[in-house]
């Protein structure tokens, strides 16, 4: 065979491995995806993000309890490896979920579908909903008592409250609706709650604001904070901004809202604020008006609940603020 014709078969052998290699490398990479589904999130933050931190006091949000993976994405809590002690439920105590730092109420209950019938009507019918919901960034284990005990309440400082779960430094004031977490996690719940209301355009209290800044300046980004970002930034495509530095955030701070404008461009789907000016505060079942209430846009984000007209608000037990003019 002339040397030229073995030469030439020799290239096309070298070409064809090569593609083989690369085509194999391209198959083990896992695509850049964002989760549809919150129940999709909880396995890819499973498998991919908290794999390994089950033993590590990193690992559950509030009490750094090591716990035994279980099933697809839930855990078995081992009580004794950080002195949790069971205040009420013993079930949800013993077990690992996966807690929304910004709870699904803050990022829902301004939205139409939450009007109309809670987080399960806005998981079946709002497509930003279920982005939000499923957002890998805003998820964290959390032991599911403690889940249960945060409840949809805003964070602040306690300093009159003692912990109610033994040697877990998290502390709940039922009474005035309020948590404060281990300072381990403070900053990361304060970059966590920056990300969610710049990407999707939500309103944060000012007190709020004050409060996660301070967190923000005193409690810096830990090593495992950016190993946890880098890892979901792999799986979704984007890191928050807030962890890397590429932003921060100040009173006043204008969010970019890229989350929005990527799944919800349609103006019937906006906020419900823009569209409603009935708003209720849960906790004192009384109801202001835009105009003729001064104290409408006193409400705590923590308390709000928003109504299509004085009507609807009256047939849900809700009575007039008596200062409204």
């Amino acid at each position: 065979m002339p040397a030229i014709q073995v030469l030439a078969k020799g290239r096309l052998f070298m070409i064809f491995r090569l593609f083989i290699v690369l085509l194999s490398v391209l198959v083990a990479q896992p695509a850049l995806a964002q989760p549809t589904s919150f129940r999709q999130a909880k396995l890819e933050l499973r498998k991919q993000v908290y794999h390994d931190q089950n033993q590590s006091t990193d690992g559950s949000l509030y009490c750094g309890c090591n716990w035994q993976w279980v099933g697809a994405s839930g855990g078995r809590v081992d009580l004794a490896s950080c002195g949790y002690v069971v205040r009420k439920q013993q079930t949800r105590a013993e077990r690992i979920e996966w807690e929304h730092v910004v709870p699904a109420w803050v990022m829902g209950h301004q939205r139409q579908c939450w009007q109309k019938g809670g987080r399960r009507e806005c998981a079946a019918s709002d497509p930003l909903f279920r982005v939000m919901e499923a957002d890998m960034h805003n998820l964290a284990p959390a032991i599911g008592e403690v889940n249960a005990d945060r409840s949809n309440y805003s964070f602040g400082v306690l300093p009159g409250t003692q912990p109610q779960h033994g040697k877990c430094e998290v502390r709940v004031a039922f009474d005035q609706r309020a948590v404060e977490p281990r300072d381990a996690v403070k900053g990361q719940i304060a970059r966590t709650y920056f990300y969610i209301h710049d990407r999707y355009n939500l309103r944060m209290s000012r007190q709020q604001q004050q409060l996660l800044m301070a967190w923000d300046r005193q409690f810096p980004v830990s090593q495992w904070e950016r190993e946890r970002d880098r890892r979901i930034a792999a799986i979704m495509g984007h890191h928050n901004p807030f962890v890397t530095g590429e932003r921060s955030w100040a009173l006043g701070h204008r969010n970019l809202a890229e989350g929005v404008r990527a799944v919800d461009p349609l103006p019937d789907t906006v906020s419900v604020t823009q569209q409603v000016k009935v708003l209720g505060n849960t906790r004192s079942n009384v109801y202001h008006l835009s105009e003729g209430c001064p104290s409408y846009n006193r409400v705590s984000e923590a308390n709000r609940i928003y109504f299509q007209s004085s009507q609807e608000a009256e047939a849900a037990g809700y009575r007039k603020a008596g200062n409204c003019i």
